[in-house]
Parts: structure tokens; C-alpha cells; sequence
């Protein structure tokens, strides 16, 4: 079922908007917040809109507020109506010659802390009158995002099987780094850091393990993010397994890269992963061009 034109140009952008977050929260102070509106001012709009569609949207709880079956049907259909709505805008934006528009993308958290500033600060500089909306996370996170066109592009630390247009911007070895020299041999006596990543690249790593210890590793930390169980290792409290991008020689850390059975190394890509039909778009193809010809191991 979908909402017909001359129900959805009813409401203006911003009330879609309000559906749209007030769906998700489901509680009035928390989307007057989210909102930056006042709890009066939301309330005004909400009436206004029921009084326009002859409906009750929603009915308070003390949980909350619940959602009537019309008002649920209504707030569902706002993202696709905000949807629309943008497409529209960067399509009438992209009738002018020049590269100009806001740009959607997304990043794996790996890629934004080590490569993405520096690349959106040269864009930048090229193209001025480029804005940025930048959405960070997991690799699979930004895969699905980019496959439901949330957003234009996306870079990702891990390949997921993309089947449409994307572009391999680097591979790094994957190294046991420690602050002392140590044997892989010894590695299931010693103390190893482990931090959350991506789920493919702990996969590769652990197939790694299997194929050469009959024990689990011994984890002695579990820490969120790859630049704290780096600093972890600096200071000494045991050995991590990471990508060789994130080791500076200022580090002065010992490494040892990982191969497989055959002597390959273990590598992490990362890729920019996108529709075709997205180059149909000045910002967009500007942006691709632009990174293709770049050497992103390059980029501080």
C-alpha cells in the first residue's frame, strides 16, 4: 500500500520528519528533544496533522505513546516521502554544471579514523561547494546502507560480495605486533588484546589461529576500539593481531606479518563500494573520479 501524491503533499517536509522520529522514539519528550522543538510546539504539529487527515496518530501511554493503526501507516510512509523528497532536490541540483550538492556517505569506523578526514578536507579544497553528510560504522553497517540508497557511497573495510560498481582503494598485511620481540610459536602462552572489528576480518584472523594452534588464544583484554589496544600493546600488557596500517615506527613496536598455509599473506582491503546509475550525479562522479586517482596509503 502505498500513500498517493495528493495525500503525501498534505504535510510539509518537516512534518514527515516528525512522524518519522516520533515512530522511532516513541515518546513525545525524547523527539521535542531529538527535534530541538519544544514538547508544546511538537504537540501543536501533531494536532495539526491529525486534524488535516481526520485521524488520531497516537494515543499516550505511560510507556510512552502508541501508535494507532492509521497514524503507523502514516509515520511508515515518512521515510519514503523524505526519501523522495531528497532525490528531487539533488536531481534539480544536478541540472547545474557545476559540482555542487551535499554528497552522502559512509565509512567503516577504521576507515574514518585513519583515511577519510584527510580525503574529505582535499575534496574539499577542489570542490567548495560540496557539503559532506557522513554516517560512521560497521563495514556491514555501510554495505547495507549504500545497497538501500541511504546514502551514495560507502567505504568499507571488508568485501561483502558487492555486486555493482565498487573499487579496491588498499590492501595492508595484518601483523602480530607486541612491544618486545616474541615467537609466533609462543603466541598461545602470552597474554593477546583483543578489540571489536569487523566481523569478516576477525573470521580471517581466527582462521588463521586454527590453522596453527590446537588452543584458543589467551584474551587478557577486550577493549572497543584498534587505537586503544594499540596503546594497550605499547605500554607492554600483551601482543594484538592488526593491520599495518595502524603501525608507525614511532610506535617502536616489533611486528611479524601473517601468512597462510601457502606463505600469502593475510591482507585487509578496503573498498568504495557504489550504484552505477549514482554517476549520473556531477557531485558523485566528481567524488569517484577523485578518489580513483588517488593513492589513499598516501592521504594524512
Amino acid at each position: 500500500m502505498e500513500l498517493n501524491y495528493r495525500e503525501a503533499k498534505r504535510l510539509e517536509e518537516w512534518d514527515w520528519r516528525i512522524l518519522q522520529v516520533l515512530h522511532e522514539q516513541k515518546n513525545i519528550t525524547k523527539t521535542a528533544q531529538a527535534l530541538f522543538m519544544s514538547q508544546p510546539a511538537l504537540t501543536s504539529r501533531l494536532q495539526h496533522i491529525e486534524k488535516d487527515f481526520g485521524i488520531k496518530i497516537v494515543v499516550r501511554t505511560s510507556k510512552g505513546v502508541q501508535f494507532t493503526p492509521q497514524g503507523d501507516y502514516l509515520a511508515r510512509s515518512a521515510a519514503e516521502v523524505l526519501q523522495k523528497i531528497r532525490n528531487i532536490r539533488e536531481q534539480v541540483s544536478n541540472l547545474d554544471k557545476d559540482v555542487a550538492g551535499t554528497l552522502r556517505l559512509g565509512a567503516s569506523s577504521y576507515f574514518t579514523m585513519y583515511t577519510l578526514p584527510a580525503l574529505l578536507r582535499s575534496f574539499h579544497q577542489a570542490y567548495p561547494a560540496v557539503e559532506f553528510k557522513v554516517t560512521t560504522g560497521w563495514s556491514k553497517d555501510i554495505f547495507n546502507q549504500v545497497h538501500t540508497r541511504q546514502i551514495h557511497l560507502g567505504f568499507i573495510s571488508s568485501d561483502y560480495g558487492w555486486e555493482d560498481r565498487k573499487h579496491l582503494l588498499m590492501e595492508e598485511s595484518i601483523y602480530v605486533a607486541s612491544a618486545e620481540p616474541i615467537s609466533l610459536e609462543k603466541l598461545p602462552e602470552l597474554p593477546r588484546i583483543d578489540y571489536q572489528s569487523d566481523s569478516l576480518i576477525k573470521g580471517l584472523i581466527d582462521r588463521w589461529w586454527r590453522e596453527r594452534f590446537a588452543q584458543p588464544p589467551l584474551i587478557s583484554m577486550e577493549v572497543d576500539k584498534l587505537a586503544t589496544c594499540k596503546e594497550m600493546v605499547r605500554y607492554g600488557l600483551g601482543y594484538a593481531i592488526m593491520p599495518g596500517r595502524i603501525i608507525n615506527e614511532a610506535d617502536n613496536l616489533h611486528k611479524i606479518m601473517l601468512c597462510d598455509k601457502t606463505g600469502n599473506p593475510l591482507v585487509r582491503r578496503s573498498w568504495m563500494i557504489y550504484y552505477e546509475d549514482s554517476l549520473e550525479m556531477n557531485v558523485v562522479r566528481a567524488f569517484v573520479e577523485f578518489v580513483e586517482a588517488m593513492d589513499l596509503t598516501q592521504v594524512k
